[in-house]
């Protein structure tokens, strides 16, 4: 679970280590690409991975419908917090890999 503000955006908790050996198979920097659940994720950016069909749990990491979205924007900061991968804090367009 991830909470900004008052509201709660809730994840599969096995994202933390599927994205972290996602970032580790890539081998270099991987966009973040957040995006509202409703709108499209840009291709090959974290956002894309977590909603997709071809992820470990074929689909969205996000549980509740409606708030499935922006993995890219809440999760990221999770690993960087439990040191399982490194991610820039530019204005724009941040991407992220694994330690």
């Amino acid at each position: 679970m991830v909470r900004v503000g008052k509201t709660e955006l809730r994840y599969h908790l096995r994202c933390i280590d599927d994205l972290r050996a996602m970032l580790a198979a890539s081998g270099d920097w991987v966009a973040l690409g957040g995006a509202d659940e409703q709108k499209p994720a840009p291709d090959g950016s974290v956002e894309a991975w977590g909603r997709s069909a071809k992820n470990p749990v074929k689909g969205f990491y996000g549980i509740k419908k409606g708030l499935r979205g922006r993995f890219g924007v809440y999760v990221p900061p999770v690993l960087e917090a439990l040191g399982l991968a490194e991610v820039e804090h530019n204005p724009k367009n941040n991407r992220m890999r694994a330690i």
